[in-house]
């Protein structure tokens, strides 16, 4: 059985890449309301953060079992 953080770390990078994606789309097709700090893109940086941290987490868990 593999531990519950090998799980975790699979739901970070597949929401981590839905959230770069849609943080890319914003960057190639800018919305036509500017937000107040729109110009940070933090959609695409959190979906880095979270896609980068889930991997950690797999890598790190691959091979362990409970």
């Amino acid at each position: 059985m593999k531990p519950i953080w090998f799980f975790v770390g699979i739901l970070l990078s597949v929401i981590g890449l839905v959230i770069t994606v849609s943080g890319i789309a914003g960057l190639v097709s800018p919305p036509d309301h500017v937000k107040v700090l729109g110009h940070l893109h933090a959609d695409f940086w959190w979906g880095l953060v979270m896609t980068v941290a889930g991997i950690l987490f797999l890598v790190a868990n691959k091979n362990k079992t409970v």
